[in-house]
């Protein structure tokens, strides 16, 4: 079928026990056609793409209704292995790199240069030795086609993030049948500089007739480089335009549900009520003109006060600067401007500092950050309280011996996972055993469990399932209301912010472009989010 498209999806639907993800979604994509794929977490957008890539977990989960057609072949896709065969390639948001190897030997895995030897001739190609200087040539092929400079020969443990980025994009582009690549967040990690280059990257991509599906959350990147924006909310295709023919104000008002009619007086209004409030209340933190150097987030000159006792959400559009404002207060990036907490300075750069003035942090990252994954649930919940604040610790000859305390370890874990109703085998099965929902609880634990002031936890519910979020946000809200602590919670989800938080703060351009009361409608959040958008 000649005049038919590179890619047609039709009436795709998909449901996970019951809870119905995407309902009667349509989609084309032409041979050297750009689309960007826009929506909030949630909307659908990565289980369409899994879809089209032959995920296990589709297919685990008792697959999908409509049909997959490429250049007018239906495609029934049984693993990603078909989808590769078919032309199909993608980069996902969390990276697939072996650390050990070369950028070289990442992008050529399992479709290594090969030579062949006396040995191979005389019993099998299992004999035949690689071809480094082949690999090199291909390798440094895919990369140009990027027009970045990476070292193929570096390690990739040793690579910084944005490397690893482009090594996974190489890998993808050193494939001979690429049709069709899908890139979920590339630029998330990315300097703007290298997000310009991929760009630029992904404009000669379509120039050779690859066609890209772009996923991302920086809805002025999507402008500048697609040919289409199609919109997801809620598992359904919301809006499908020419780039030339919308804006980011538009593509948010979509996003986030109703069209944005609001007077921008009314938002004023709520604004103003929000810093009366302020100036009434005890403030327990006070940020001023904070900047943050976190890759792929945007942290300018941030001030905010924080009100003691309050759950503050803090919200905004991808690689806007609100993961790296708790990054970088909590000293794991760096970091200048001014924080102060009950009254005293903290010292920005200095992890140990903010843990012993009680603020403790979730971090987005769970594996990377969160958790010690070879290790029991009960050192998990225990060991940061034993090491900042010498609990479940027993004390000998007048303290100059101390030991663990295995009896309230093990205690104070059976609480926590009856609380939390973290689903596992014991209190001593290993944390890397959990699901990512259960993972995500163990951070919560562990953080419960030193008994903070404030509690900063970035992105609490990404990546888990229903049940489990609803019983995250619970447990925020329970531990802010039963304990006293103030908690700032950032995500990207804006009605779980809403459902949860009392004000919400919303970060844009690397700066509060607003801090409104949780009652207001979404949509004055919406218009927030892209009112100084970067």
């Amino acid at each position: 079928m000649d005049n038919a498209p590179l890619l047609e999806m039709r009436n795709i639907k998909k449901d996970f026990f019951g809870n119905q993800v995407l309902s009667d979604i349509n989609l084309t994509l032409k041979e050297g056609e750009v689309i960007g794929l826009a929506g909030e977490n949630g909307a659908g957008k990565s289980t369409l793409m899994r879809i089209l890539f032959g995920s296990d977990v589709i297919r685990e989960t008792g697959g999908y209704g409509g049909e997959v057609l490429i250049q007018g072949e239906k495609a029934d896709f049984q693993s990603p292995f078909d989808a590769i065969e078919a032309g199909i390639g993608m980069v996902h948001q969390e990276f697939s790199l072996i650390p050990g190897f070369t950028a070289t030997e990442n992008i050529l895995l399992n479709r290594e240069s090969k030579k062949k030897s006396v040995l191979s001739e005389l019993f099998s190609d299992r004999m035949d030795t690689l071809d480094r200087k082949d690999m090199e040539r291909r390798a440094a092929e895919a990369i140009q086609k990027m027009g970045v400079n990476i070292d193929s020969s570096m390690l990739i443990n040793n690579m910084p993030v944005g490397h690893k980025q482009f090594t996974e994009i190489a890998r993808e582009l050193s494939k001979e049948q690429l049709k069709i690549l899908i890139l979920d967040e590339p630029t998330a990690v990315l300097t703007e500089k290298e997000a310009e280059a991929l760009l630029d990257s992904i404009r000669g991509m379509s120039k050779r007739g690859i066609a890209v599906i772009f996923i991302t959350h920086r809805l002025h990147e999507i402008l500048e480089v697609c040919d289409r924006v199609v919109v997801m909310r809620d598992g359904v295709v919301v809006g499908d335009d020419p780039a030339s023919e919308t804006s980011e104000a538009n593509i948010t008002k979509l996003m986030v549900g109703r069209e944005v009619s609001i007077e921008r007086v009314s938002a004023e209004s709520e604004e103003k009520k929000s810093e009366e409030n302020e100036k009434n209340a005890d403030i327990i933190l006070s940020i001023k003109n904070l900047w943050v150097d976190m890759p792929g987030e945007t942290v300018r000159n941030v001030s905010l006060d924080v009100i003691d006792g309050e759950i503050l959400g803090i919200g905004g559009l991808a690689g806007q600067g609100k993961l790296g404002i708790p990054n970088g207060i909590m000293g794991l990036y760096d970091a200048g401007g001014k924080v102060v907490f009950n009254g005293q300075e903290i010292p920005l750069n200095s992890p140990r500092k903010c843990l012993d003035a009680s603020i403790a942090f979730v971090s987005e990252d769970r594996r990377g950050v969160g958790l010690l994954l070879d290790e029991s649930l009960e050192w998990n919940i225990s060991f940061p309280a034993m090491q900042v604040q010498n609990k479940f610790l027993k004390k000998y000859l007048g303290g100059l011996i101390t030991w663990r305390d295995d009896r309230a370890i093990h205690e104070v874990t059976k609480k926590y996972i009856d609380e939390l109703q973290i689903k596992c085998t014991g209190t001593r099965q290993k944390a890397k055993e959990l699901s990512g929902g259960n993972q995500q609880k163990v951070c919560l634990a562990k953080a419960f469990a030193l008994g903070p002031k404030l509690l900063f936890v970035s992105e609490p519910t990404r990546g888990i399932d229903v049940g489990a979020k609803k019983l995250v946000l619970e447990a925020l809200k329970s531990f802010n209301r039963d304990n006293g602590v103030t908690v700032v919670m950032i995500s990207s989800e804006l009605n779980e912010l809403k459902a949860t938080c009392d004000r919400i703060a919303i970060v844009s351009g690397g700066r509060i472009a607003g801090t409104l009361p949780a009652t207001v409608p979404v949509e004055a959040l919406g218009t927030l989010m892209i009112s100084q958008v970067v």
